[in-house]
């Protein structure tokens, strides 16, 4: 997590203005706006994160949770806030009724060069989303989905509003994450012996692209 004079620095850096700079305080200084839930297709739960500090929240074992794992160990992640303070939202129904109501993203997150909300649904509930509410949910040409109501929010701030689904998930990367998470949370105070070390790149050099299980296992059978 930044400190008061990195944070400061970060903003000099991207030439925010006082009002961009006050509202991502606002969401530095808050609490989550709200305690999530599980049903009865997700499990929700609590990430004890160490580049926050804190717990996060998620709702989702599916979507959220990997998405969690992302932001705690992507390097241009800075921070990442669970459950931010709801946004006002404005769009035409279906019907073509003027449609106004309070959304709480899932994430409010600070990148190094952007700053912006993230949000987080199934592949199917989008679908069935933009059968509902096509002036709100939309698939890209580019590929993935946008909220038009959220992005424009967003723009009035200059931030981004970034909707994920989980087609866009990268499942070998988060299991290998998974996998490595207790690795990840004692690297400042791991020490490898030396010739620990040697043997491991003796055997990367010799099958470069070896499974890390794979690797595991010629190391316990030269034990």
């Amino acid at each position: 997590m930044l400190t008061q004079q990195e944070f400061d620095n970060w903003c000099l850096q991207l030439k925010l203005s006082d009002i961009q700079k006050g509202a991502i305080e606002r969401i530095r200084s808050s609490q989550p706006s709200r305690v999530v839930g599980g049903g009865r297709k997700n499990v929700s739960g609590r990430y004890p994160s160490k580049k926050m500090g804190v717990t996060i929240q998620f709702e989702s074992h599916r979507v959220e949770l990997p998405k969690v794992y992302e932001l705690e160990h992507d390097d241009d992640v800075l921070e990442f806030y669970d459950q931010p303070a709801p946004i006002k939202l404005e769009y035409q129904g279906k019907n073509g009724r003027n449609l106004a109501h309070m959304h709480t993203p899932d994430f409010f997150v600070i990148r190094r060069s952007t700053v912006g909300w993230e949000e987080c649904k199934t592949e199917a509930d989008l679908e069935k989303l933009a059968e509902k509410s096509p002036n709100r949910y939309t698939r890209k040409e580019t590929g993935g989905w946008s909220d038009l109501p959220g992005t424009k929010y967003a723009k009035q701030y200059g931030f981004y509003y970034r909707m994920w689904s989980d087609a866009e998930i990268d499942w070998v990367l988060a299991r290998n994450t998974i996998f490595l998470e207790d690795y990840f949370r004692r690297i400042e105070s791991l020490i490898v012996k030396e010739d620990s070390a040697i043997e491991v790149l003796d055997l990367v050099a010799e099958e470069p692209g070896i499974l890390l299980a794979d690797l595991l296992d010629q190391i316990d059978r030269q034990k």
